[in-house]
């Protein structure tokens, strides 16, 4: 399986999404235009790593900002790699990043901790 990786923009994150490495990293801003347009090869890359999963992946968000659409794009990466787990008995790690005065990103992925039933780990980091 080939490796995806999206060169970042000033509205559009970095995206590297490693198979061999069980590795799915997002970095950077996200405001897309078309967020579903946007995440439409990352659904597409994480169905078929669904298929042979490592026994461990590690997801690791550092986003400094993110729109709406894109909270609901992400969530839908969320539910996705949660399925690792679910189907496949994979073991599955998030680590989301956030600035030290950045209480909305801190917020936000409590919040998804929430709703997903993944171990999220909050690493305070003083820059994105």
């Amino acid at each position: 399986m080939n490796s995806l990786e999206i060169e970042g923009g000033s509205k559009t994150p970095t995206v590297k999404l490693d198979a061999e490495k069980g590795t799915i990293a997002l970095s950077g801003r996200c405001i897309p235009e078309n967020a579903v347009d946007f995440y439409k090869p990352i659904y597409e890359w994480l169905d078929e790593y669904a298929t042979g999963p490592k026994d461990n992946t590690t997801v690791e968000i550092r986003l400094e900002y993110f729109n709406t659409s894109s909270s609901k794009c992400l969530l839908d990466v969320f539910k996705k790699v949660e399925r690792l787990q679910k189907d496949n008995s994979s073991s599955v790690k998030v680590n989301w990043y956030y600035e030290t005065d950045d209480e909305d990103m801190l917020e936000a992925g409590e919040d998804y901790d929430i709703i997903i039933s993944m171990p999220f780990n909050m690493v305070e980091v003083d820059e994105i």
